[in-house]
């Protein structure tokens, strides 16, 4: 392994690889880093349509205000890095005071080993006898390894203990509290969970250190409910230390936040009384590191807490009109490829003149529909877009924006690119 294997994708080459960038660097032989000392322009240094974008002030300014807010409340942070896999971003999260980084499958904690992460909270019950091989060792050749878990059944416990036979490391796990019927993971009763706990207790292999949960799922989630679904996870957390459950445990996990009722777990976690262990109070949210266009713009926090900071889209994908075939219809050159479009189709957010450069609000523009390879644009009037032109859309979901580009320009104001970002889906 490099020493620095985030310093080393400056040495990957620019090739066919990667959408968008200019065609010259890689028929030239440049390296991610060549490419970005160059300072190219977005808009006339050679790259092709379309291409996604972020925005470089936008993107440190997110950076910054999660890692803020998460401080200014007393609570750790492992960001889900499942939203964007990008471990320039990951570095930058652990820069601005993240304790680790959340992982949801096997294959993002490799992904987050090879890069370095020294902490990592998987929030899935990891049952795949060969991954917990793999964390076993892991464990055993890197002491200051740190590996976390959920547990959320009898049989999964049952599962993983047997997987992990004959490993000299235990592994750290939380029951993971499921937020009620009909919602997605965990143990669903209270009594489910102490079973859970009790299984966890009969073996060797494994470790209990705290209790886990993801508020969003609550069904028709609201203040209250979440609140009420919260407090019912710091319930369980007291109750087990007052019985002892933990007391293989350094310190006492008690995690949640999503990135859309992140304050309803300040509020409630700094509610917990004083334990017989340093609680790690654990925030998740990952979203934030992008934000975007439409979803998390209507649920993020921040709207009902403005005056605790906010989040700014950091998202673009420029796209170029390619066809005019009527006054009230314009096609681009990006689609389902290329877009996210599971939360909402992508919103026209400007329009670029490529001879003169003047960009003007996409007024009159909308998103209809989208095809492999093409969104269809419906317009008010024949002088709102022409062919040529290049269009510039907003999108909702950072986690299906970053999946479908591997190398992604970091883009100033004035359109220099100072960077960019490596994803591994």
């Amino acid at each position: 392994m490099p020493s620095d294997p985030v310093q080393a994708l400056a040495q990957e080459p620019v090739d066919h690889r990667f959408k968008g960038l200019p065609p010259d660097a890689g028929q030239a032989g440049l390296t991610v880093g060549e490419l970005t000392a160059q300072r190219r322009s977005l808009y006339t240094g050679g790259f092709t349509t379309p291409v996604l974008t972020l925005d470089a002030e936008a993107l440190s300014h997110n950076l910054a205000a999660l890692g803020t807010y998460a401080a200014r409340h007393g609570l750790a942070f492992a960001p889900h890095g499942k939203t964007c896999m990008a471990p320039q971003l990951f570095r930058r999260q652990l820069e601005h005071g993240a304790w680790g980084i959340t992982a949801a499958v096997p294959h993002q904690a490799r992904v987050y080993r090879a890069f370095g992460i020294g902490r990592i909270f998987l929030a899935n019950e990891l049952v795949d006898a060969a991954a917990l091989r793999w964390v076993a060792a892991e464990l055993a050749a890197d002491p200051g390894f740190r590996f976390v878990c959920y547990v959320d059944s009898v049989r999964g416990v049952r599962l993983m203990d047997r997987a992990l036979q004959g490993q000299s490391q235990q592994v750290d796990v939380v029951v993971e509290l499921g937020a009620g019927e009909g919602a997605r993971t965990g143990a669903r009763t209270d009594e489910d969970c102490r079973a859970v706990a009790d299984a966890v207790a009969g073996t060797d292999t494994l470790r209990l250190v705290g209790i886990a949960g993801y508020e969003a799922e609550v069904p028709g989630a609201d203040p209250d409910s979440v609140h009420a679904y919260l407090r019912r996870l710091t319930g369980l957390a007291v109750e087990f230390d007052k019985a002892g459950r933990f007391e293989g445990a350094e310190e006492i996990i008690v995690s949640a936040g999503g990135s859309a009722w992140f304050d309803a777990v300040a509020d409630v976690f700094a509610e917990l009384p004083e334990l017989s262990r340093p609680v790690l109070k654990l925030l998740r949210s990952g979203a934030y590191v992008s934000h975007d266009h439409g979803w998390y713009t209507r649920l993020t926090p921040f709207n009902r807490i403005p005056e605790e900071g906010g989040l700014r889209p950091a998202f673009r994908l420029w796209t170029q009109v390619v066809s005019r075939p009527s006054p009230t219809q314009a096609f681009v050159n990006a689609g389902k490829r290329d877009i996210a479009y599971d939360l909402g189709l992508p919103e026209a957010e400007l329009v670029r003149d490529p001879l003169t450069g003047a960009e003007r609000p996409a007024t009159g523009i909308r998103v209809l529909k989208l095809s492999d390879q093409h969104a269809w644009l419906e317009t008010d009037s024949a002088e709102d877009v022409q062919v040529g032109d290049w269009v510039a859309l907003g999108m909702s979901h950072p986690c299906t924006i970053f999946e479908k580009w591997p190398l992604i320009p970091v883009v100033e104001a004035d359109g220099t690119v100072t960077e960019y970002v490596r994803t591994f889906f």
